[in-house]
């Protein structure tokens, strides 16, 4: 991986930091000189995760919870750059979706990640250092898969949360 792009004293916080893409990308910020603070709902993962990466601060708070996130968030302090990738994903038919499948996919997938941004945004703005937030999305959010019914419909959440996002945020010239 190309590592030329350099985040040296940018502070940087990965959602789903514990397992995949978001762990690789904790990696690779550090790498790229970045104090990352990587965040997962799994302790045993940010523990491996500190093995592999000294210095990486790690948040355990399971994103669901609206609350305890934002108030993690907010303690982990101020950030540069954010990273929404955490997600969940069940595969089921469209007329076997429960409420608890359906409520699940929208804390973590969506609600999170406007929670999450939302405190790290105003946080953005109040310092008015700038700073870039990205939300990971997916090929699933511009077609139809069988049995991701729930899963497509929010990808194509998140893609209208992000271009709002953009929108309203864009006047603070980040």
């Amino acid at each position: 991986m190309d590592t030329s792009v350099q985040f040296n004293g940018k502070k940087a916080l990965v959602t789903g930091a514990g397992k995949g893409l978001g762990r690789d990308l904790v990696k690779v910020l550090a790498k790229c000189g970045a104090e990352v603070c990587a965040l997962s709902k799994t302790q045993a993962d940010l523990d491996s995760l500190k093995e592999e990466v000294p210095g990486v601060r790690t948040v355990c708070v399971d994103i669901s919870d609206w609350k305890a996130t934002r108030k993690a968030v907010q303690e982990a302090g101020h950030f540069d750059l954010l990273i929404n990738n955490a997600a969940v994903s069940f595969v089921l038919p469209f007329l076997e979706v429960t409420e608890e499948n359906l409520s699940m996919h929208l804390d973590v997938n969506l609600k999170a990640m406007f929670n999450i941004s939302q405190v790290v945004a105003k946080s953005m703005i109040d310092k008015g250092t700038g700073g870039s937030i990205v939300n990971v999305s997916s090929v699933a959010s511009h077609c139809a898969l069988l049995d991701h019914s729930v899963y497509c419909s929010i990808k194509a959440a998140v893609d209208m949360l992000t271009k709002c996002m953009c929108l309203e945020l864009g006047k603070y010239k980040w």
